[in-house]
């Protein structure tokens, strides 16, 4: 049976991508991001309650105030799950809603003693933020001295469009849907970057195998899509693992890691796209040559 050419068809899953990322674009450009307290700053609220509580219920109040994203931690050293010294790191608010909320957490959780409330700083800087970006395109820099000298350069660019791509896609996901980006985005984002070049690292080492034993009457884009398919079935199974532990811990990881696994599930079904519907149509249009032939 003939597969289907992945590379033949190549104007369809380059349409979607650019239309994509337009979109995106247009929307970090006119709406933003929703940063998280990490980036922002907010307010701390210590308070040693008469009876201990636990991280759940202190959380199902403050969802009733859209702070359900808050830092909640426990004061206690012996790893329990409930404790009567409650710290809350919640977005910026003001006086008025603090006291709300504290009257609300008062009212269903029991009384309470306040140790200290006050405004914090953003826990992520500029410097920080920037040293980031810096590592990310610093590792870009390092992956194409790296793919050049194994395979050609090239390879190298295809693979870090196929990167920067999946970069983009994941940025676009948390700016259209207004999800909150905290420290633990920088992570994720930084752990995108190194399973996605894997994927299309595999497919390349294929395809440098194929042109070893090229035969005149196979044309390019035929071989290509032959190694993109001799190697799908790694490539199912490895997303395939690596997404159903990441959708795991998305659905029962809780509200503090939910981001994070959300990112890396935008990030790695991305990275599989790239590498198996992208890097290989772009390597052979670097190489000067069209579809078909």
């Amino acid at each position: 049976m003939r597969k289907f050419s992945i590379v033949n068809h190549y104007k369809i899953f380059f349409s979607i991508t650019i239309i994509f990322l337009c979109v995106g674009i247009g929307s970090m450009l006119f709406r933003g991001f929703n940063l998280g307290i990490d980036f922002t700053g907010g307010s701390i609220m210590d308070l040693s309650f008469q009876k201990p509580v636990a991280v759940a219920e202190v959380r199902d109040v403050l969802k009733e105030h859209d702070l359900g994203n808050s830092i909640i931690q426990l004061e206690n050293s012996d790893g329990g799950q409930t404790s009567k010294g409650v710290l809350i790191r919640t977005g910026v608010i003001d006086d008025e809603q603090r006291r709300v909320v504290m009257d609300d957490l008062k009212g269903k959780l029991g009384d309470f003693d306040i140790q200290r409330v006050e405004n914090v700083g953003a826990t992520v800087g500029g410097e920080l933020i920037q040293q980031a970006i810096l590592a990310i395109v610093l590792s870009w820099f390092l992956m194409i001295a790296y793919i050049t000298m194994r395979f050609e350069f090239k390879f190298a660019i295809a693979a870090i469009i196929a990167l920067i791509i999946d970069v983009m896609v994941t940025l676009s996901y948390f700016s259209l849907f207004h999800m909150e980006m905290d420290s633990s985005f920088v992570a994720a984002l930084l752990t995108v970057v190194g399973y996605s070049i894997n994927g299309t690292i595999v497919i390349f080492d294929r395809i440098r195998e194929n042109l070893k034993i090229h035969r005149r009457s196979e044309s390019m884009s035929e071989m290509i899509d032959n190694s993109i398919w001799q190697t799908m079935g790694r490539s199912i199974y490895t997303v395939g693992t690596s997404l159903f532990a990441v959708v795991a811990i998305f659905l029962w990881g809780g509200d503090t890691i939910r981001n994070f696994a959300f990112a890396m599930l935008v990030g790695f079904s991305s990275g599989a796209y790239t590498s198996t519907f992208l890097a290989g149509p772009m390597w052979l249009f670097l190489r000067g040559k069209k579809a078909g032939e």
